[in-house]
């Protein structure tokens, strides 16, 4: 999930909470003559003072310094608490801000502000399921700021995006009926509408968007995600080229121009594709997603010796990912090192239910058996083969590679019968495989 999504509680909040620690409203004057208010007293702390000033200035060093020493006069003080841990959270001093809000939600359960940070805190560090508790508890508290409150639902909104559209879906209408709607409201309108399978409901938001701010690259990248979808590069270009003239430097949009014509069948579109990559790549060294395709571009043009060290450096990052493991063996069997992809191979099929799709994993098993059949290991090419085709089913090539296997390990009859329905199915398409699996029939019919 993009972090912008899920930000801090706003300095402005902070600098609210500042004002309500040291301000006090004429409590003193109504008092009757002679008598002395302890909780005025305390609310005149120069302490407070410091700390309200330093919110207000930004210096969150100077904020957790005072607002360190309040709380150990006032362990119990909720805005106090609240106040130190959005100052520690603006240091990034993560784990000290999660048990502070956590502190200020114990001393003052019905405060929203720690139950939103605390939310937006754990939302940021991965931890989904406990962030969504504390957003909840934010967004039901019914005398809280509506802002908020809404803040909460949109944070929701975007926790439940991936996996629970339609529960996102509601969490956003929650959140228009607290607060006016904004531009990233109707832009994840538009995702939701397409992940819960309304394509036109989709267009019609982005479109919806771009219409009030035509220069809204998100709503252009979204659009043009939404037609590469649908399989609809003819409505995708134009989008992305006009988009790309105002915006000649956006990766999200030349990462698209570059997959849409990476789908093209053109070589020179595959050629621009690469160009563009190439030139994103250099700009953002360290964004995976570019990397990913740079060196997808390149395998696909045959440069397996540029493709290798990027999907060596992504695997490394990813080391559970299948499929870039899968891609990272590919490119070593292409420049004939087989024996050291099969290590990566087996680790990368070890969980079949870790790939996107079947097919990808039977993909991945392919691989480890022509990687083994060239590493010369007979048993492991079939144990590959087998795998394999409970996925994706015999074809030519894998009943060439079984038969060559079980002709390595002396296995007369399996390797016959093979090598018979391979050239069955080949039927001159693999021509050299063919004069093989003929001159090796003809062998083994002096074996028996």
């Amino acid at each position: 999930m993009p972090q912008n999504h899920i930000r801090r509680a706003t300095s402005a909040a902070a600098a609210l909470l500042a004002f309500q620690i040291v301000s006090y409203t004429g409590v003193q004057a109504q008092l009757p003559a002679g008598t002395r208010d302890s909780t005025s007293e305390r609310q005149q702390d120069p302490l407070r003072a410091q700390a309200a000033e330093a919110l207000q200035k930004g210096d969150y060093v100077a904020a957790v310094k005072a607002l360190t020493a309040l709380a150990e006069k006032n362990p119990n003080d909720a805005q106090i608490l609240y106040n130190l841990g959005s100052a520690q959270d603006a240091l990034d001093q993560t784990s000290q801000a999660e048990a502070t809000y956590r502190r200020a939600i114990a001393a003052s359960p019905n405060l929203l502000e720690p139950h939103l940070a605390l939310g937006l805190l754990l939302a940021r560090t991965g931890k989904a399921a406990d962030a969504h508790t504390e957003l909840s508890a934010a967004a039901s508290i019914p005398n809280g700021d509506p802002a908020l409150r809404a803040h909460a639902y949109r944070a929701m909104a975007r926790l439940d995006q991936p996996g629970n559209p339609s529960g996102a879906s509601e969490e956003l209408l929650a959140a228009l009926k607290l607060s006016p709607e904004t531009p990233e409201d109707v832009l994840l309108t538009g995702e939701l509408a397409q992940a819960n399978g309304d394509p036109a409901a989709a267009e019609a938001a982005f479109r919806r968007l771009l219409a009030a701010d035509p220069d809204n690259s998100q709503a252009t990248a979204a659009l043009v995600h939404l037609f590469l979808q649908q399989k609809k590069a003819d409505q995708a270009e134009p989008i992305l080229t006009a988009a790309l003239q105002k915006h000649p430097d956006d990766p999200a949009l030349n990462a698209q121009l570059a997959a849409l014509y990476e789908s093209d069948n053109d070589p020179a579109k595959a050629a621009q594709a690469l160009t563009i990559v190439e030139k994103l790549y250099a700009a953002n060294p360290h964004d995976a997603s570019i990397a990913r395709l740079l060196a997808r571009l390149y395998s696909r043009s045959g440069q397996y010796d540029k493709a290798l060290p990027l999907l060596t450096a992504l695997s490394a990052a990813s080391p559970n990912d299948p499929t870039l493991l899968d891609d990272e063996a590919d490119a070593l069997i292409r420049l004939h090192r087989s024996a050291d992809a099969i290590p990566i191979l087996q680790h990368a099929i070890a969980d079949p239910k870790a790939f996107p799709t079947p097919q990808a994993y039977g993909v991945a098993a392919s691989h480890l058996a022509f990687a083994a059949s060239l590493a010369n290991d007979p048993a492991m090419t079939l144990h590959a083969l087998e795998l394999r085709d409970r996925v994706l089913g015999q074809t030519p090539s894998s009943l060439f590679l079984a038969a060559t296997a079980h002709d390595k390990l002396h296995h007369v009859k399996q390797a016959s019968d093979l090598y018979k329905q391979f050239l069955a199915a080949a039927k001159g398409q693999f021509p050299d495989e063919e004069w093989e699996a003929k001159h090796r029939l003809s062998a083994l019919e002096h074996m028996k």
